[in-house]
């Protein structure tokens, strides 16, 4: 049985704490979840929602995994909380985080050197309080030793299913995640965000319509002369106008739309490179394979590896 604590205080974010602890409880026997705050006191969630823990955290030992949520009291570090995860946490055979629970993590001193994210909001900020820290935005979750930490809020259950392939392996994670009607296989390198969600949309609605229509056709032919004529635009018109209006170029908006319509075809399909590469705009596997080197560090093949490992460890 694996034993579990989940540090609790007042303004802690209710689903960084509920997500991870309802895929432990839904593994049965293999954990053991104790949730704990300063003299056991009741805490007050930043939704309201008040949680009783079961224990006084003055009292408690490093477990076998300590998680620490986010929320409005992560960011204030309280500084009791923060001198018992200095003692204590170097002793817990994992440590993870969620959201915003990386800045006590940093500010115990245990995130220095080490790779680390957060939620997307709040990266910047993490940077610039710790130094330190490699602050990556990008993975929704991500590993450096045995520290673990995860992005805002619903990546908490992404990084306690991952935990829970690792100690007890594919099929009793695919049970959990279906129990808990959630995706299993969201990887530690997917983006926190969509290049949707992550650009501006545009106000005038000709260009709104070319970004839709650059997302749902990524091996046309997206140079900047055809989407001009699309927006009923000069070529210079446009390409001032949709990076006025989105924050990026037509050509940074184009490489991100494809680099992402690519990634999660390598993730849901059974289609080859040479086939995704066609697909996706690219032209050639070799054109895909730049890109994924530039963007992530790896070739497509290796991409679609670390999605699909052989063996269950988390991606980091």
């Amino acid at each position: 049985m694996t034993e579990v604590l989940i540090v609790v205080f007042d303004g802690v974010q209710s689903l960084d704490v509920t997500g991870p602890l309802e895929v432990f409880s839904h593994a049965g026997q293999a954990y053991r979840v104790r949730t704990a705050s300063l003299a056991g006191a009741t805490v007050r969630t930043t939704s309201g929602l008040r949680i009783t823990p079961d224990e006084d955290l003055r009292g408690s030992a490093a477990p076998d995994l300590l998680l620490v949520p986010g929320g409005a009291g992560a960011r204030r570090s309280d500084p009791e909380v923060v001198a018992w995860l200095r003692q204590h946490a170097p002793g817990a055979g994992r440590l993870a985080s969620v959201c915003t629970g990386a800045f006590l993590l940093a500010e115990a001193g245990l995130l220095a050197g080490r790779q680390a994210t957060t939620h997307w909001g709040y990266c910047a900020e993490l940077a610039e309080r710790y130094p330190d820290v490699r602050v990556n935005p990008e993975p929704i979750y991500i590993r450096d030793g045995n520290v673990i930490t995860s992005a805002g809020v619903t990546a908490g259950i992404d990084l306690a299913l991952a935990l829970a392939e690792e100690d007890l392996g594919r099929d009793v994670a695919l049970r959990i995640a279906r129990e808990l009607v959630v995706f299993l296989r969201r990887p530690g390198n997917q983006a926190q965000f969509s290049v949707q969600l992550s650009a501006q949309t545009a106000s005038r609605a000709p260009l709104r319509d070319v970004q839709q229509w650059i997302a749902d056709n990524p091996a046309a032919d997206l140079s900047v002369q055809n989407l001009a004529n699309r927006a009923s635009l000069s070529p210079r018109q446009f390409a001032r106008a949709f990076t006025a209006e989105v924050g990026m170029t037509p050509g940074r908006y184009v490489d991100r739309v494809r680099l992402e319509s690519a990634r999660r075809r390598l993730e849901d399909t059974a289609d080859g490179v040479e086939e995704t590469a066609r697909t996706c705009g690219y032209g050639t596997p070799e054109a895909m394979r730049r890109a994924f080197v530039r963007a992530l560090g790896q070739g497509p093949a290796e991409y679609r590896r670390r999605f699909r490992p052989a063996t269950n460890t988390i991606n980091g």
